[in-house]
C-alpha cells in the first residue's frame, strides 16, 4: 500500500511537471522556424555571401573590355667620373659628374581586339552568377527541407509523449484497482505486482521518448543557428497534400530542380570555353596612348639641360603561329569537357526522374499507411473501452486488458509514425521538384 502510493504521489508530479513545461513553453510554428532558418543558418549564408562575390563579378572591368588608365612617374640619378674625347681633339674629364633625368605622365592601354575573347570572359561571369544563384538555391531548398523534416519529427514525438502519457494514466488506474481488490480479498498479490510493472515499464517508454524529443529539439535549434539551449513547443497538427501528381512533379523538376539547373549552367560555361579558346586562334590588337613630361640634366656634355612633353601613341599587334600544337590539344580537350557536361545532364535528369517515380510510389504507401492506420487506432480505442470496463468489473484477466492497452497505444503509435513517414515523402517530392512550398 505504501509503496502503491509513493508511485502515484511521483507519477503525479512528473505528469504535473510536463504539463507546466509545456505550457511554458513559446509555441514554434513552422513558418517561423523556416524563417530563422533562413535568416541564421550557416550554410544559408555563406551562400548567399558566395553569390554576392559571384554578381560583384560581373563587370566590364573584369572581362577586360574597360581600357587601363594610369600614371606613372619615375627618376633616375647618376654621380660618375666621365671622360669624353669631342670631335675637335678637346679631351675634357670631370671626377663627379651628375646626370638627373626625371619622367612622368599618365598613360592608356586598351585591348580593342582579342579574338572576341573578352566579351566572351563577360558572359562566362554571367553563368558563374547563375551558377551562384542556382547553389544557393540547392542549399535553401536542402536546408528547408532540413527544418521541416526536424520539425514534423518533433511533431510525431510530441503527439507520442501524449500517447504514452495517456497510457501512463491508464496504467496507474490499473495499479489502483489492483491495489482495492487485493485490499478486499478479490485479487492475488501478484496481480498489483504485476500492474506496477506495467506502469513502470510505461514509464521508462515515456522518459525514453521524453529524452528524444528533447535532444530533436536540440539538433532543430543547431539547424536554426540559434541557442541550443532555447526550449519550444511545436504545432501538433500534420497536414498532408494527399493531391500530389507524379506528371506534374517530373515537369517542375525538368524547369526548377536546382541540381538539374546546376549541370545546365555548366554546359553553357563549357560551351564559352570552347569558344574563348578559339579565339586564340586570332591577332590580340592594342591601342596605347598617353602624355609624359621628361626633364634631364647633366653636368658634363653638349646639353648641359634637356626637357620635352608631348603625346605618344601607338598600335601593337601579336598572333600565335605555332605555341607547340597546344592550341588544338586545348580545343580537343574544351570539346571532351562539352560533350562531358552534356552526359552530366542526361545523367542528372535520369537520376532525378527515377528518385522521384521511387520517392512517389512511397509517398502513395505512406498516404494510404495514413488512413488505415486511422481506421487501425479508432478499432484500438473502442477495444481498450469494451476492455477497461470489463476489467473494472472482473469479467476479463489482467493479460487481456494489458493485451487491449498496447494494442491502442501501439495503434497511436503507429499512426503517428505513419503521419510522419507520409509528410516526409512529401517534403522529399517538392524538395526534387524544386518547389518546396510551406
Amino acid at each position: 500500500m505504501k509503496r502503491s502510493k509513493i508511485l502515484r504521489i511521483y507519477l503525479s508530479l512528473c505528469i504535473g511537471i510536463l504539463s507546466l513545461q509545456m505550457n511554458s513553453q513559446d509555441l514554434l510554428t513552422l513558418n517561423e522556424a523556416v524563417q530563422i532558418a533562413l535568416n541564421n543558418n550557416y550554410e544559408i549564408r555563406l551562400a548567399s555571401n558566395n553569390l554576392d562575390i559571384d554578381s560583384l563579378s560581373v563587370s566590364l572591368g573584369f572581362a577586360g573590355i574597360l581600357p587601363r588608365v594610369f600614371a606613372s612617374a619615375s627618376t633616375n640619378n647618376s654621380t660618375q667620373f666621365s671622360s669624353q674625347v669631342r670631335a675637335d681633339g678637346t679631351e675634357i674629364e670631370l671626377d663627379g659628374a651628375k646626370n638627373n633625368n626625371k619622367s612622368y605622365g599618365v598613360g592608356l592601354d586598351w585591348t580593342i581586339f582579342d579574338g572576341l575573347n573578352m566579351f566572351t570572359r563577360y558572359e562566362q561571369l554571367k553563368e558563374l552568377k547563375n551558377l551562384g544563384e542556382a547553389e544557393l538555391k540547392s542549399t535553401i531548398l536542402n536546408r528547408v527541407s532540413d527544418v521541416m523534416i526536424t520539425y514534423y519529427d518533433l511533431v510525431q514525438q510530441q503527439q507520442q509523449l501524449t500517447a504514452l502519457d495517456s497510457t501512463i494514466v491508464i496504467s496507474q488506474q490499473r495499479v489502483e484497482l489492483a491495489d482495492n481488490r487485493f485490499s478486499i480479498g478479490k485479487a492475488s498479490k501478484l496481480e498489483v505486482l504485476n500492474a506496477q510493472v506495467d506502469l513502470n515499464t510505461d514509464r521508462t517508454l515515456f522518459l525514453r521518448q521524453k529524452e528524444l524529443y528533447a535532444n530533436t529539439k536540440i539538433r532543430l535549434n543547431e539547424i536554426l543557428a540559434r541557442d541550443t539551449k532555447i526550449d519550444f513547443k511545436v504545432d501538433d497538427d500534420v497536414l498532408i497534400n494527399n493531391n500530389l501528381v507524379l506528371t506534374d512533379l517530373e515537369t517542375l523538376a525538368t524547369n526548377q530542380n536546382p541540381d538539374l539547373q546546376t549541370q545546365l549552367i555548366n554546359k553553357r560555361i563549357a560551351e564559352l570555353e570552347l569558344k574563348q579558346i578559339k579565339g586564340n586562334r586570332y591577332p590580340t590588337i592594342t591601342a596605347n596612348t598617353g602624355y609624359n613630361f621628361s626633364d634631364s640634366e647633366s653636368t658634363l656634355g653638349f646639353a648641359r639641360l634637356n626637357n620635352s612633353r608631348g603625346w605618344n601613341y601607338g598600335f601593337s599587334a601579336s598572333v600565335d603561329i605555332f605555341n607547340g600544337s597546344n592550341q588544338n590539344r586545348n580545343e580537343k580537350i574544351a570539346k571532351m569537357q562539352l560533350e562531358n557536361s552534356t552526359i552530366a545532364i542526361e545523367q542528372q535528369t535520369l537520376t532525378i526522374k527515377a528518385q522521384l517515380n521511387t520517392a512517389f510510389q512511397t509517398y502513395l504507401t505512406n498516404v494510404g499507411l495514413v488512413d488505415l492506420e486511422t481506421d487501425n487506432e479508432e478499432i484500438a480505442k473502442e477495444n481498450l473501452d469494451i476492455t477497461l470496463s470489463k476489467y473494472n468489473i472482473g469479467t476479463i484477466p489482467t493479460i487481456e486488458f494489458r493485451t487491449a492497452q498496447l494494442n491502442y497505444i501501439n495503434a497511436k503509435l503507429r499512426l503517428s509514425v505513419a503521419k510522419y513517414q507520409a509528410k516526409l515523402s512529401e517534403i522529399t517530392l517538392k524538395q526534387l521538384a524544386g518547389n518546396l512550398s510551406l
